[in-house]
C-alpha cells in the first residue's frame, strides 16, 4: 500500500479539508495516509468523522505551521518542526512515498529541495500543470509559480523536466516544446526569454521556437517553459476565466432552456463541462525536480481537491516520476551534456 504525507496544517481551511481529504482517500483509492500536524487539533477533528478508526490514517505529530503570511525562507529556517518540514521528513525516510501540502508554495519548495534533495542535473525544482487544449491533447506548463525570478538555464532545465514528464506521463513521444513569451518571433521578449531562446535551440529538444499566451490552449505545444511569475500568473487567469465562465453559462442555460428533455440534456453537459475544467479533479500540481514525491495544491484547496492531490502523489510515486527524470538526465548523452553546458 503507497504511503501519502499530508501537511494537514498548510491550506487555508486546514485541518478540516485535509482530514476530510484524507478520510476519502483511504477509504476510496486504497492508499495510506499519514495526517501531520498538531495531534490535539487533528485528533479532535478527526472524532467527528465515523468509521475512521477502520481506514488506514495515522497521525504524525507537528508542533509549528508555516503560515500564508510567513516568509518562505524564514519560515523553513525558523519553523524546523512544521507540519510540511516533518511531511517531507517521512519521505526522506522512506516512511512515506509522497507528500500533499495545500499550504505556502514557496515554504513548500524551499522545504521539499532542502530536505528530501534534489535530482542530479537540477538547480530548482518547478511545479508543472496541465492545461487542456483544443485538440485534446494535454500541455504541461512548466514552471507555475515555484520561482517567480529565473535564469534562462533554470528555463532550459524546466524545459528537460517537461519534456520528459510529457513522454512518461502524458505518452507524447516527441513533445514540442515552446517558450512562453509575447511573440512568436525570436527577437521578441525580455532578457531572460531571449537568453532562454538561445539555450533552447541547442538542447536535443523539439523546441518549437516563442509562443505567445493564446497558444496555451490552442494545442500547438505540448510543453510550454515559463518563469514561475508568468506561469502563476497565467495559471489564476485561466482559473478566474472559468470560473466566469462557468457562471455566465449556466445563467444562460436557465434563462433559454424551454421543456424538460432539453432542460436534462444540457444540464448533463454542462456537468461534464465543469468537471473538465474543475481544478479539484486535477488534485494538485508536482514539484518536478526534486527527489520523491511533492504535490502542492491551491492554498483553497477543498476535499475533492485533496483526495484527488493523494491520488496524483500515488500516481506519481507508483510511476517513479522523478527517479525516472533522474535516470533519463543520466542515461542520456546528449542531455546530460546540455544540462551541464546550459
Amino acid at each position: 500500500m503507497v504511503t501519502i504525507a499530508v501537511d494537514a496544517m498548510g491550506g487555508d481551511h486546514a485541518p478540516k479539508t485535509e482530514i476530510e481529504g484524507a478520510i476519502r482517500a483511504a477509504r476510496t483509492l486504497g492508499v495510506r495516509v499519514i495526517l501531520v500536524g498538531r495531534e490535539d487539533l487533528l485528533r479532535r477533528e478527526l472524532a467527528v468523522h465515523d468509521g475512521f478508526r477502520s481506514l488506514p490514517v495515522e497521525i504524525v505529530h507537528a508542533s509549528e505551521q508555516v503560515t500564508m503570511e510567513d516568509s518562505a525562507t524564514k519560515a523553513v529556517r525558523g519553523k524546523r518542526d512544521s507540519s510540511i518540514r516533518v511531511a517531507c521528513r517521512l519521505v526522506k525516510e522512506g516512511v512515506a512515498q509522497g507528500v500533499v501540502s495545500a499550504g505556502n508554495t514557496g515554504a513548500v519548495m524551499i522545504t521539499a529541495k532542502m530536505v528530501q534533495g534534489m535530482v542530479p542535473g537540477v538547480d530548482r525544482p518547478a511545479l508543472a500543470t496541465v492545461f487542456p487544449t483544443m485538440n485534446g491533447t494535454p500541455a504541461v506548463m512548466v514552471d507555475v509559480g515555484a520561482n517567480v525570478d529565473c535564469t534562462p538555464r533554470m528555463l532550459a532545465q524546466f524545459a528537460i523536466m517537461g519534456d520528459i514528464y510529457a513522454r512518461l506521463i502524458i505518452r507524447i513521444p516527441n513533445p514540442r516544446v515552446g517558450l512562453l513569451s509575447i511573440g512568436e518571433e525570436e527577437h521578441k521578449g525580455n532578457e531572460l526569454t531571449r537568453g532562454a531562446f538561445q539555450l533552447l535551440k541547442s538542447l536535443p529538444l523539439n523546441f518549437i521556437g516563442n509562443v505567445e499566451g493564446r497558444d496555451v490552449y490552442s494545442g500547438s505545444a505540448d510543453v510550454i517553459v515559463c518563469d514561475g511569475f508568468i506561469g502563476n500568473v497565467a495559471l489564476k487567469v485561466s482559473e478566474g476565466l472559468v470560473d466566469i465562465i462557468k457562471q455566465m453559462l449556466q445563467e444562460s442555460l436557465e434563462a433559454t432552456i424551454t421543456g424538460k428533455i432539453g432542460y436534462v440534456l444540457s444540464r448533463a453537459a454542462f456537468k461534464d463541462f465543469k468537471k473538465r475544467l474543475d481544478y479539484s479533479e486535477y488534485g494538485g500540481a508536482p514539484l518536478l525536480g526534486v527527489k520523491g514525491v511533492c504535490i502542492i495544491c491551491h492554498g483553497r484547496s477543498n476535499t475533492n481537491a485533496i483526495r484527488n492531490a493523494i491520488r496524483v502523489a500515488a500516481e506519481f510515486a507508483g510511476g517513479n516520476l522523478n527517479s525516472r527524470i533522474e535516470s533519463e538526465l543520466l542515461k542520456s548523452p546528449s542531455v546530460a551534456a546540455a544540462v551541464k553546458a546550459v
